[in-house]
């Protein structure tokens, strides 16, 4: 079962949430425990099916295409703010049923959890921060973002090219890494001559460039809520920072994946299933 649930964001933008498979079923007094899910940039609510079908064992878990990605409305002027994206996640889980939710999220999407779970507590159960430092990048990095983007080889021919070149032939590859290649083929739509992504390049830069020249460590002194920092052992995020991060958190604790990199949950599905879902569970038992 997939289905898509419709959420008005900020500014009246048109989000798609989804969910991947049926609830389980509880007695009229019983309330299913919420999940939202949160991609990461450039990411799509697709790229959490697996962790969402194992989640909805025993919760209800949703996945959001979040502004500017995936299915969901992409506004051609400004409206890429982390106001907008926060805004837009509060709106999901209101709209949803889902509070007090789980938050889980990758990457930039790991941003706006905390940043929600700091702006509104009262909606927050819980947190999971997948592969996000909290330290500012700066203006080198989003350099580095937009010429990045300028070698990508548009249009590719097939979908087969797209996976060979992410997985492959991408200049910031170390090593073959078909997850990696899997995971940008997700993020592409046929066109008219040839596979191109289902975002516009220009407004994922608009929505970096909100966040990576800050730092976001007194948003994660504000969450009140258990939350667990996630990182692979070859992902953006050194072990040395996400601990900081655990230690600035009220509540934080920490887990690694071996053998995973940035896209953990792609990377090694089993092992981050493993690493959250003592955590969740926990969550789950009346304090």
């Amino acid at each position: 079962m997939v289905r898509r649930i419709d959420v008005t964001g900020a500014g009246g933008v048109r989000l798609a949430a989804w969910e991947f498979a049926d609830p389980p079923k509880t007695g009229e007094s019983e309330r299913v425990p919420g999940v939202l899910l949160l991609h990461g940039l450039m990411g799509r609510a697709s790229h959490w099916a697996a962790t969402a079908r194992w989640l909805s064992e025993r919760r209800r878990a949703v996945a959001l295409d979040q502004r500017g990605h995936g299915r969901s409305g992409k506004p051609p002027e400004g409206d890429y703010t982390r106001e907008d994206y926060v805004d837009d996640a509060e709106a999901a889980v209101e709209q949803l049923g889902l509070a007090p939710a789980v938050l889980i999220g990758h990457a930039m999407g790991a941003l706006t959890a905390w940043q929600l779970a700091a702006k509104r507590p009262d909606l927050v159960r819980g947190l999971v921060i997948c592969d996000m430092r909290a330290s500012a990048l700066g203006a080198a990095s989003q350099r580095e973002w937009e010429s990045w983007f300028k070698s990508w080889p548009l249009p590719f021919a097939t979908l087969a090219d797209v996976r060979k070149w992410f997985g492959e032939d991408d200049p910031w590859v170390e090593r073959p890494n078909p997850a990696r290649g899997a995971f940008y083929a997700e993020v592409m739509a046929e066109s008219a001559d040839g596979w191109r992504p289902v975002f516009e390049p220009e407004q994922m830069l608009k929505s970096r460039q909100t966040w990576v020249y800050d730092a976001h460590w007194e948003e994660l002194a504000q969450v009140l809520c258990p939350a667990l920092v996630v990182r692979g052992v070859d992902g953006e995020l050194g072990r040395a920072e996400a601990q900081e991060m655990v230690r600035v958190l009220p509540h934080g604790r920490y887990a690694e994946v071996p053998d995973a990199g940035h896209l953990v949950h792609y990377d090694q599905p089993e092992a981050w299933r493993g690493a959250i879902e003592p955590f969740l569970d926990g969550l789950l038992i009346p304090s």
